[in-house]
C-alpha cells in the first residue's frame, strides 16, 4: 500500500507529530511505500534544523531526518506556511525540501490512503 502523510502540528506541542513518525515507520517495516510526508501549518517546525530539545527529550527532526535517509522518504515542507513562520531554505535540516501545496496534491492522488496527523 501506498501513504501520503500529512503533519498539521509542531514537534513540541502536540502527540500527533510522534503518532505520525510511528506511523510511517511502522508502515515501511511492514514493507508498505510512504510516498511524501508533508508538513504543513505548524507542522513546518518540524524542519528546523536549528531545533534544540532537552538532552531527555527525543529529538523529532533528526528522526525525521534520518527516516528520509535510510528509507528515502520525500520529506516536503509546504513554502507559504514555511515563510509565515520563519522556515525557508537557510533553516532546513537535511533531509527536507521547500516546496507548494501542489505536492500535497500529487501525493494524495498518487497514495492509496492519505493520512493526517493533527487539526
Amino acid at each position: 500500500m501506498k501513504f501520503a502523510i500529512l503533519v498539521n502540528e509542531g514537534p513540541f506541542n502536540h502527540q500527533a507529530v510522534d503518532t505520525a513518525y510511528q506511523f510511517a515507520r511502522a508502515a515501511l517495516a511492514r514493507g508498505h511505500e510512504v510516498l511524501r510526508v508533508f508538513f504543513y501549518y505548524d507542522g513546518v517546525h518540524n524542519a528546523h534544523r536549528h531545533s534544540a530539545p532537552q538532552a531527555d527529550e527525543r529529538n523529532i527532526v533528526t528522526r525525521w531526518s534520518k527516516l528520509a535517509e535510510e528509507h528515502s522518504v520525500d520529506l516536503a515542507v509546504c513554502v507559504a506556511a514555511g515563510l509565515r513562520r520563519g522556515v525557508t531554505e537557510a533553516v532546513i535540516a537535511p533531509g527536507f525540501r521547500i516546496t507548494g501545496l501542489g505536492q500535497l496534491i500529487e501525493a494524495g492522488i498518487d497514495a492509496d490512503r492519505t493520512m493526517v496527523f493533527g487539526d
